[in-house]
């Protein structure tokens, strides 16, 4: 089979790239360009005052309650990817192995779950975790104490929010790795001898690293953009970084300081795609050299 080479000089290859690409200048480096540029700035009575100095990346870089609040923002997005894969590995392993007869009716579910509305389900959560909310009501009727739970605006029941809206992501992530997985390796698995356990650790996990990498890393980026779940649920007891940035902009009207926490937050999602896609692109090239 003959292999055609491409350059990026063909017509037809610029026609078809050249829509993405003016997509991406005009809503992405534009106004991230845009944003670089407002950091340079300072505020004077609440205005904009084009001035060009170094002042706002050294209020940033300066003050360590900045970097609270951003160490703060990228620990609570790696418990909520713990916690994410805990939860999805396990429903997406049985809707791949265990539910095939319900596989239509379990995916229409989880689209549900992405089409519906991150406002709506995150203010669901006061009717549970308030104090006389209904996870109190059902714990007092079984015996516990009365008000046993106080999760509302607490950094767990920010937590508790993220993980539900976000959890869905891996666990579509996961399942689309286990279903293309050959079930031929899990019986050749078998019939060597080994466990259900072995086979699961050395057949089945490897060989579904892929879905659970790329949805690990997906809820980890959205994570650090987290904003209904710390602001409606954590009742803003324990800021993260995009509260810290509605601030800046809103409440302080001082957009710099805004467009440069902005862009710091940009940089530690950015790297965590490079070190991801750095790490998967390592583990291929071990995996096709010879032993």
């Amino acid at each position: 089979m003959k292999i055609e080479q491409k350059s990026w000089k063909d017509p037809v290859l610029i026609a078809m790239v050249a829509p993405l690409a003016i997509v991406m200048v005009v809503f992405f480096l534009i106004p991230l360009l845009m944003t670089a540029v407002l950091t340079f700035q300072t505020t004077q009575y609440y205005r904009l005052s084009w001035t060009w100095n170094l002042k706002i990346w050294t209020e940033v870089f300066s003050k360590p309650h900045y970097w609270t609040i951003m160490l703060r923002t990228v620990g609570m997005a790696v418990v909520c990817v713990l916690l994410c894969v805990l939860i999805a590995y396990p429903a997406a392993y049985a809707m791949a192995t265990r539910l095939k007869t319900y596989k239509t009716q379990i995916q229409i579910l989880i689209i549900f779950a992405f089409l519906t509305d991150a406002v709506l389900k995150t203010f669901g959560w006061i009717l549970i975790l308030d104090k006389n909310g209904v996870a109190n009501w059902l714990l007092m009727h079984v015996g516990f104490p009365p008000e046993m739970l106080n999760l509302l605006f607490t950094p767990a029941g920010t937590m508790i929010g993220m993980v539900y809206n976000l959890v869905t992501y891996p666990m579509f992530t996961i399942y689309l790795s286990l279903v293309r997985i050959d079930r031929d390796l899990v019986l050749a698995a078998y019939d060597a001898g080994a466990s259900r356990l072995r086979t699961f650790f050395e057949v089945t996990l490897p060989l579904s690293r892929p879905g659970l990498y790329s949805g690990a890393v997906l809820v980890f980026v959205l994570s650090l953009g987290a904003f209904l779940e710390p602001r409606v649920l954590g009742g803003g007891t324990a800021p993260l970084a995009s509260e810290l940035i509605r601030q800046s902009f809103e409440t302080r009207v001082n957009w710099p300081l805004g467009a440069a926490l902005t862009l710091v937050l940009i940089a530690i999602g950015a790297l965590t795609l490079v070190l991801s896609a750095a790490l998967t692109m390592r583990r291929r090239t071990n995996e096709g050299r010879p032993a």
